[in-house]
């Protein structure tokens, strides 16, 4: 028998979250952590400094190649990143 105001343990956390205001910076570690699963091995291997400020995605890319590649599909990684977070964390990706 559950009592009403009995909660599960995920809801829990997501309302501790929002109320201390980490679901963002939680969401953010989120994504860096999930970069090479999301990009694969070969991309993950040739970048490095990944981090986040200001809703901006910054990379340090060490292939020139790879870098323009990463340029062109800007738009479908946001997307892909933005959609693992289930809410809009980033709207821009710089590469450095």
């Amino acid at each position: 028998m559950r009592r009403t105001n009995d909660k599960s343990l995920k809801d829990a956390i997501e309302q501790m979250l929002r109320v201390y205001k980490l679901k963002r910076k939680f969401d953010e570690t989120a994504l860096i952590a999930a970069w090479p699963e999301m990009m694969g091995k070969a991309v993950a291997n040739r970048t490095s400094q990944l981090f986040i400020r200001e809703r901006k995605l910054f990379i340090r890319v060490e292939s020139s190649v790879l870098k323009n590649e990463l340029l062109m599909i800007r738009t479908q990684i946001l997307d892909k990143m933005n959609e693992r977070a289930g809410s809009k964390v980033l709207d821009e990706i710089v590469f450095m």
